[in-house]
């Protein structure tokens, strides 16, 4: 038993277990997304700590680094997608044993906003994802690899390149509006989350009565993209603690809607514990 205790002392210290412990416990939230995650105190680490399972980062190309931020005026030379996201999760992943998450595997999502030049950035995006072989979903040749952790690309999203590629090591963030991405148009292979602007589709912000034509539309969006293999998310659903909120939380839940795009970490921990 001594001689077990001594591997594993070794095996965490050499791949950082003891910087992910803290987290590993913790209940796994599937419908829990955090939405520009790097603005929080300890990026991925508090989303980790708080159960989420899908994480949003912003990134821009400078000067070949992928840095991440909101604005260009909010870029550090440190602040970059490997040491806020890649590294930290690819020792996790080692420390778990494969998983992001201690025992059943639960999947991961990492959602990569490109903020401008799409082709470029995806480009070194590509090459960086890349020298984590064993970490991400990869498609090969017409096939999806499951990994520990998708990597999915949102914003300035170059669909054509991504589209030729064989061999891909992220995928491609949809469109809700646009008939080719959504439902029996179009691929989960390449495809396989949906989001768009809740205010776009919606007139209902969480006050009163949630308009019948609009649950049955949000319903059969949900149902659309899950029979063709996708999962939905939307951005911009109120985001300030109250009756509102918890009002639009409950309708995507009960909808299935597979990713609740919140910057409140403990409150949506606390909604999706309590159900």
């Amino acid at each position: 038993m001594r001689v077990l205790t001594v591997v594993l002392s070794v095996f965490a210290l050499v791949f950082g277990a003891s910087t992910v412990a803290s987290a590993t416990q913790v209940r796994p939230l599937p419908q829990a997304h955090a939405h520009n995650d790097y603005e929080h105190t300890r990026p991925l680490f508090d989303a980790l700590d708080h159960g989420f399972t899908s994480v949003e980062a912003d990134i821009y190309l400078v000067d070949g680094q992928l840095l991440v931020g909101h604005d260009p005026e909010d870029l550090t030379p440190e602040r970059t997608l490997q040491s806020l996201y890649l590294e930290p999760l690819r020792k996790r992943v080692l420390a778990n044993h494969g998983k992001v998450y201690r025992g059943k595997p639960v999947a991961f999502q990492l959602l990569i906003d490109i903020k401008t030049n799409g082709v470029a950035a995806y480009t070194q995006l590509d090459k960086v994802l890349r020298q984590y072989p064993f970490l991400f979903t990869r498609y090969v040749n017409g096939f999806v690899l499951p990994g520990p952790v998708t990597a999915v690309i949102s914003g300035d999203r170059p669909r054509a390149l991504m589209e030729s590629q064989r061999h891909r090591v992220a995928f491609y963030d949809g469109r809700i509006v646009d008939s080719t991405d959504l439902g029996p148009g179009s691929d989960a292979r390449l495809t396989p989350l949906v989001s768009d602007n809740w205010t776009k589709l919606f007139t209902w912000t969480g006050v009163g009565e949630f308009p019948a034509a609009e649950r049955d539309r949000l319903r059969q969006i949900v149902s659309t993209a899950h029979k063709a293999g996708q999962r939905v998310r939307f951005w911009a659903t109120p985001d300030v603690p109250g009756a509102a909120r918890e009002a639009i939380w409950t309708e995507l839940r009960k909808a299935g809607v597979d990713h609740i795009n919140t910057d409140d970490l403990a409150g949506l921990q606390a909604f999706l514990t309590r159900r």
